[in-house]
């Protein structure tokens, strides 16, 4: 969430970087209303608390005294007045939760290089891969990959649905393989630099609320009831808590860290939009790239991050490009995003495979992760950021695409050789 303080200081400031994402300057006005009743009111308890002390040690006083009388009186405006500090105590909690229930709903602040606009129409392109040209497709290649992987054997979106209902995808043979392949190369690609880790699939509350998926997005979350856990929609969400409440050495920074997990999301605004194939599902395989760093560090490890996921599909040899999401696109807790999109020929689309964002210290506050600088000092809040690298299902659905060949066949890319195995030809079944 944004600094409070930042809104006592200059809330001019924080209603016109909101007003870039679209927020309502009325908001920023009601969280000062919000924030000066809550301090006028911890004020007034503190206030009463602070007589309350007082009279108490006159009580003694008038005990050692031994005036009886004046003790009694004492003791029963001390009484009077704890009735009331307890009722300021209780007005004060209820202020500074409504206030806290406000910051929880507020998006980041967007950063200053992040381009203005009101929508996806509005996200300036920034490169495209190969330079040379949109590479030309084959009649062979234009065919949707649903039809591809059910001609082939490798998806079976009839019995995913029979099993979990719609947009669940069932994957089978070599099209199982395949995205074990991925995975397997995408762990392999991080492992030089990012730790593996494999963290749990259901989380508490806390630490959904830390990244920003709740309370605001509660209607896209799978949320088992009974025991208060949600499933993950990314590995970003426990990655972002594992040191939740910790302070970390600056030393240790940057921290990186990487895991393969499925995710899961209801898409519960997808009415209307194609949902075919393996377009939109609801759960699905991805591999994540996170990091603590400090405020300087957070730039170029972003750029870095980037640049890692731009390898990876060139190494896969899809066509890409690189997105700098406007303010209007921008996810809540982002400060400053970058989308890369693959062309898919047999849907003719451009599909969104990973976004990699920067979040400053709003997850941070969430979280409470602070790190310890070198030169000493207070704690500081951590920066954090985090990327898919990559998102399986629009990846396998462009590769199936761009892979098929005249005879029906599909070949893969031969970075996948050492994990898919030695016959990157997936034939037509005889």
């Amino acid at each position: 969430m944004i600094d409070i303080r930042l809104v006592r200081d200059d809330a001019a400031s924080v209603s016109a970087a909101l007003a870039r994402r679209g927020v309502d300057p009325a908001e920023v006005d009601r969280l000062v209303e919000l924030d000066t009743a809550a301090r006028a009111a911890v004020g007034r308890r503190d206030e009463l608390r602070a007589q309350v002390k007082s009279i108490s040690r006159e009580v003694g006083e008038a005990r050692r005294a031994k005036d009886t009388v004046r003790a009694e009186e004492l003791a029963a405006e001390s009484r009077r007045i704890g009735e009331e500090e307890r009722v300021a105590g209780a007005q004060a909690e209820t202020a500074q939760e409504a206030v806290h229930a406000l910051l929880l709903r507020l998006p980041n602040l967007p950063a200053a290089e992040a381009p203005d606009g009101s929508g996806p129409d509005d996200n300036p392109i920034v490169r495209c891969w190969p330079d040379g040209g949109v590479p030309g497709y084959s009649d062979a290649q234009r065919v949707p990959h649903w039809e591809v992987g059910t001609a082939l054997g490798l998806l079976d979106m009839e019995r995913g649905a029979k099993l979990s209902g719609s947009m669940f995808p069932l994957f089978r043979g070599a099209g199982a393989r395949l995205l074990r392949a991925l995975t397997s190369f995408a762990l392999d690609h991080h492992a030089g630099e990012f730790e593996e880790i494999r963290p749990p699939t259901l989380v508490l509350t806390d630490t959904m609320v830390s990244t920003g998926h709740l309370p605001k997005f509660e209607d896209e979350a799978y949320h088992v009831e009974r025991d208060d856990l949600w499933a993950i929609p990314t590995a970003e969400v426990p990655l972002t808590s594992m040191w939740r409440g910790d302070v970390i050495d600056e030393a240790d920074l940057p921290l990186k860290l990487t895991a393969a997990t499925a995710c899961f999301r209801r898409e519960a605004g997808a009415a209307g939009r194609d949902t075919r194939g393996l377009l939109r599902v609801h759960e699905f395989d991805k591999v994540e790239i996170f990091a603590y760093a400090t405020p300087d560090q957070a730039p170029e490890l972003h750029e870095r991050m980037v640049a890692r996921v731009e390898s990876m599909l060139r190494e896969l040899g899809l066509q890409y490009r690189v997105l700098d999401l406007c303010t209007g696109d921008l996810g809540d807790s982002s400060a400053r995003t970058f989308d890369l999109e693959v062309y898919a020929p047999g849907v003719d689309q451009w599909l969104e495979v990973s976004s990699v964002s920067w979040f400053r210290d709003y997850q941070a506050r969430r979280a409470n992760v602070r790190y310890r600088p070198q030169g000493g000092g207070s704690p500081v809040l951590v920066h954090t950021l985090n990327g898919s690298a990559l998102a399986w299902p629009r990846i396998w659905a462009a590769l199936v695409e761009q892979g098929r060949r005249d005879n029906g066949s599909v070949e893969l890319p031969e970075v996948l050789r050492p994990y898919f195995g030695e016959d990157l030809c997936i034939k037509v079944p005889s």
